[in-house]
């Protein structure tokens, strides 16, 4: 008998244990996948260099090849990527650098996928010095924010090789080829820029009215036309700098024309883009003065990117005037904008939305058949201007 227990006992005890290393797996396994949901910004991973594991969430924004060098085109290999928390960021004191494993080259190496500047990426492995400089490395998992129907940071349904002849690209070499890419688009009457609207700048919670630019309120898309609370078709890129009017090109190009409040717009006229000033009407957190406006903070980036679609699209060589960036706040009816340093400003503190992308999608398939590059990819404005 006391044989019998003595079995039963132990059996127990190998039971017992037994269920204790299973409850801790899963617990390893619940954590591991609740910290790969909660990812830290690369500011967290720079602070945070003591070999733990963490999921970071950053801005692809070029190789590093040394300790204090990042390069941003002409990428030698497939090993690393540097992260910021910004899309524009040039200081490798704010960038953590990110070894790629062999298993992940083909998919997330620059030399690979270049396409990848700009990006927005999850990136978990260890938070340890990489280059002797902050680091990540042995990652075990990368993935694009939004490809799994997350956030967007950039992106969108590009079709494969759009951008092919921008690859490796800076400058005046890289602002030609984008305008190679994007300048056969199809013209819409502006007429047609009401129903087109409607679609590109759909409320995502009510899909029976649209969102105006500058203020965000949402407004029924029947609600179209020119008294003081109605909506109506707002030239970012002002139809007077440059003269082009509303007729087809860029007086109704849709990756600058958005719905906006009637009394918003009257406000904004043909005013260059600025910081500061007095408040704006039925705008929040809208500024304005006598040869200035301010959006407010949600919108600055989407003003900088389309007016940066526009100088690359018109280049003077197609019959429409050559759209051109500058310093000043009083371009009145010359083919002028500004003001540029303002502009890059904000499309840095403003980073791409997933509205944004969704938009630039819907004016690629189902409108003009091409994209604005600086919402596919940041990086290139710092690169241009």
């Amino acid at each position: 008998m006391q044989k019998v227990t003595t079995r039963s006992t132990a059996l127990a005890l190998v039971c017992f244990a037994l269920t204790l290393v299973l409850v801790t797996a899963a617990q390893v396994r619940l954590a591991t996948s609740g910290q790969a949901a909660t990812p830290i910004t690369v500011a967290s991973a720079i602070a945070t260099q003591n070999g733990s594991s963490a999921t970071v969430r950053g801005y692809v924004v070029g190789q590093p090849t040394a300790t204090s060098t990042v390069v941003t085109s002409g990428f030698p290999n497939d090993y690393a990527l540097a992260l910021a928390d910004t899309p524009g960021e040039t200081s490798t004191s704010r960038m953590v650098y990110v070894q790629i494993p062999a298993a992940f080259r083909s998919s997330f190496g620059l030399a690979s996928n270049p396409s990848l500047m700009g990006k927005q990426l999850d990136v978990t492995g260890a938070l340890t010095a990489y280059f002797t400089h902050p680091g990540l490395k042995d990652g075990t998992a990368f993935a694009v924010v939004g490809s799994g129907g997350g956030g967007g940071g950039g992106g969108g349904d590009i079709p494969a090789g759009y951008y092919d002849a921008a690859a490796g690209r800076t400058g005046t070499a890289l602002r030609s080829a984008l305008h190679g890419i994007i300048d056969d688009h199809t013209g819409v009457s502006y007429a047609t820029v009401w129903t087109a609207l409607q679609e590109t700048d759909e409320d995502p919670g009510n899909p029976n009215n649209v969102i105006e630019f500058y203020s965000g309120e949402s407004i029924s898309k029947t609600l179209n036309g020119g008294d003081p609370d109605d909506w109506n078709r707002e030239h970012t890129w002002a139809q007077s700098h440059g003269g082009f009017g509303t007729a087809t090109g860029p007086g109704t190009d849709l990756h600058h024309l958005r719905p906006t409040d009637v009394t918003v717009n009257s406000t904004r006229g043909n005013k260059d883009f600025d910081n500061g000033g007095s408040a704006v009407a039925e705008c929040p957190d809208c500024f304005t003065d006598s040869d200035s406006f301010e959006p407010a903070d949600e919108f600055k980036g989407d003003v900088a990117r389309a007016l940066f679609y526009m100088a690359i699209r018109y280049e003077g060589d197609d019959g429409w005037p050559n759209l051109e960036l500058n310093e000043s706040t009083s371009n009145g009816s010359v083919p002028l904008h500004g003001k540029i340093s303002v502009l890059l400003a904000w499309h840095a503190a403003d980073p791409v939305s997933a509205a944004e992308t969704r938009r630039n999608d819907i004016i690629y398939s189902d409108w003009q058949h091409n994209r604005n590059p600086f919402i596919d990819h940041p990086e290139w404005a710092e690169s241009i201007w």
